[in-house]
């Protein structure tokens, strides 16, 4: 009989839960600094093929269609991170992407409102709109190191993120871990296809391949097993010892965590137009996520 899911975080839980969102917010200055030794779509094969591998051999497949699991493969390796990658690769800044890219809540919503008929609600129309207002803000002020392309590449990893977000709730309830693991397999071959043709064929792989530093490849593996096994298998444990509610807040520490590292080892400069679309961006995610919860607690 399991046992009932606590509604409060102890401080192991909680020091556990801000590890992961502190891996997801850093990783975005580890991929920035990986792409100097490989191409985009090339990286983002690397990840997925360590994220299958060994893993693959000792968690067994779950029980969900192989068309599932293609879905999500292909919209989360190819849609979310290979175009992700693409961007971060000199067209947005690492700091403005971690915060661009969760815009992949409103996708979701959206889908959820396409295929499940759920009604678009008065505060997420709000919320959308802060969140906007702040996007339009970093559209306004694109330069050198943040364009146009870039945020605009950011915001269509967001999209792929949201359809991914819709696929895997149709797989239902499912070892998460296990999924995403398995999933990568079908991440590999438009990958590596994309690479071959865009990113200088054979030569230019097995060149970048070989010549990489010791430091790109711990940029690979923290990829695969710093995101992959300890974040999503520990968000995973989290999320079967406390209600959703409880835990979903702590990804909107992940922007924080991304732009604080890309200042920090990036030198990412922090201007006040940069801090107010941040503000507005994740305004519009709490108000999102915490809106239900005010409305009952004012209505007592």
């Amino acid at each position: 009989m399991n046992s009932p899911k606590s509604n409060q975080l102890p401080l192991s839980h909680l020091l556990l839960a801000l590890a992961i969102v502190a891996v997801w917010g850093t990783n975005f200055v580890v991929i920035k600094l990986s792409l100097d030794a490989f191409p985009p779509f090339l990286f983002a094969a690397l990840r997925y093929t360590f994220a299958f591998l060994p893993l693959a051999f000792f968690i067994p497949r779950p029980k969900v269609s192989w068309a599932n699991m293609c879905a999500y493969g292909v919209a989360i390796g190819v849609g979310q991170f290979g175009i992700l990658f693409f961007a971060i690769d000199g067209r947005i800044s690492p700091g403005l992407a971690s915060l661009v890219v969760q815009t992949q809540v409103f996708f979701t919503i959206g889908f959820a409102m396409f295929f499940a008929k759920e009604r678009l609600k008065l505060y997420q129309a709000v919320a959308v709109s802060v969140s906007m207002t702040g996007l339009a803000i970093i559209a306004l002020h694109t330069d050198a190191n943040t364009t146009f392309l870039g945020l605009a590449l950011v915001v269509l990893a967001g999209l792929a993120w949201g359809m991914g977000n819709t696929v895997s709730r149709r797989a239902g309830s499912i070892n998460m871990l296990a999924y995403v693991v398995w999933a990568s397999v079908f991440s590999l071959p438009p990958l590596f296809l994309i690479s071959w043709i865009f990113e200088g064929g054979w030569e230019q792989m097995s060149t970048s391949i070989s010549s990489a530093p010791m430091s790109a490849w711990a940029g690979v593996f923290w990829q695969s097993w710093g995101n992959t096994v300890f974040g999503y298998a520990a968000w995973a444990w989290l999320l079967s010892k406390h209600p959703a509610a409880v835990v979903a807040p702590a990804p909107l520490l992940v922007p924080i965590f991304g732009m604080g590292a890309s200042v920090y080892f990036l030198s990412e400069p922090l201007p006040l137009w940069k801090i107010l679309a941040a503000g507005l961006v994740i305004t519009g995610l709490i108000v999102n996520l915490f809106w239900p919860n005010l409305e009952k607690f004012f209505r007592k």
